[in-house]
């Protein structure tokens, strides 16, 4: 205990303006800080995209740069997109105001598809990437790539012949009978996702296709990812 101190008691009234910012809140030294400026430099070499990608009346969209930059949250802190509206730290990453709504996890779904589907995602990659490959970050001398698998929607009974031309006669969930039937990828195929592929005997679990990931060993810059 202080000595000749009087106690301080909690506010119960908040204050009604503030002039502080989020980024006032974001230590100087952050990492986050210069991942912000990469990403935003970034983002405005695609601008002309975003303009030739939405219509110039309606209602006005979520703007895509948030968007963007949020995928790079989600990749750096598993955040789910609930945790976007209550930390400082994310509304500054995301130039989210004080007053305005974060989007839910269903607007990000519907707008994540809509800039894959304009190639924006991975013009922003490659443009961050340029710009390390600029500042020496990346080499081509020390490299490393890992594969993974993706599990695939689909289930064991979705594997048909490909010679098979007659539907099964349970759509939803057919009635196979596997008894003394040999399946591989050269003569069954999923009829439900026709890309997924049969691995892992021991476990007889279909996957989806080879993911492949590289990066630079020095500094972790990653490269773009393939799957085949």
């Amino acid at each position: 205990m202080t000595e000749g101190a009087k106690r301080g008691r909690p506010e119960q009234q908040t204050t009604l303006f503030s002039l502080r910012t989020p980024g006032d809140r974001v230590p100087a030294g952050h990492p986050l800080r210069r991942v912000k400026d990469m990403a935003d430099a970034a983002l405005a070499a695609l601008l002309p995209t975003f303009d030739a990608m939405y219509s110039g009346t309606g209602r006005p969209s979520i703007p895509p740069e948030p968007l963007l930059k949020s995928c790079l949250l989600m990749a750096f802190y598993s955040v789910r997109s609930e945790r976007l509206d209550h930390n400082l730290l994310y509304r500054w990453f995301l130039d989210t105001g004080m007053e305005d709504v974060s989007f839910d996890h269903s607007t990000f779904s519907q707008n994540r598809d809509w800039l894959l589907e304009h190639d924006v995602a991975r013009r922003f990659f490659m443009a961050v990437m340029g710009q390390a490959q600029s500042a020496g970050l990346t080499s081509s001398e020390h490299f490393s790539v890992d594969g993974s698998l993706i599990a695939a929607w689909a289930s064991l009974k979705s594997f048909r012949p490909k010679e098979e031309k007659e539907p099964p006669d349970d759509k939803g969930t057919p009635t196979v009978n596997f008894h003394g039937q040999k399946r591989g990828n050269a003569t069954h195929a999923s009829t439900t996702d026709p890309e997924a592929r049969l691995v892992a005997l021991a476990t007889v679990q279909p996957q989806g296709p080879m993911s492949t990931a590289g990066a630079s060993q020095r500094h972790g810059q990653p490269s773009p990812r393939a799957v085949p």
